[in-house]
């Protein structure tokens, strides 16, 4: 059975907005956490929700990650919102 594509919009109603948010944000956490094990790569993710509570996943020590970073930044390509929205 395929599950139907979803739409991807704000959602309106605030109650499920947090759901939504709070289970995405669980499964955004596992699949981290599963990217760095399985490939053994070093993966650093922030999370601040829509209330401003911060969450955070480091495969290594979170400075370090977070140092290096702009070190790649300027000779790397960045995604936006703006480039997945355009795909079909």
């Amino acid at each position: 059975m395929v599950r139907g594509k979803t739409e991807i919009k704000r959602i309106e109603n605030a109650t499920s907005r947090q759901v939504t948010f709070s289970k995405r944000r669980n499964g955004l956490l596992k699949k981290a956490f599963e990217l760095s094990v399985l490939c053994d790569a070093e993966v650093g993710l922030i999370i601040f929700s829509p209330r401003s509570k911060l969450y955070e996943f480091s495969s290594s020590r979170y400075i370090y990650t977070c140092l290096s970073y702009p070190l790649f930044v300027l000779r790397s390509t960045c995604a936006k919102n703006i480039d997945f929205s355009i795909r079909g």
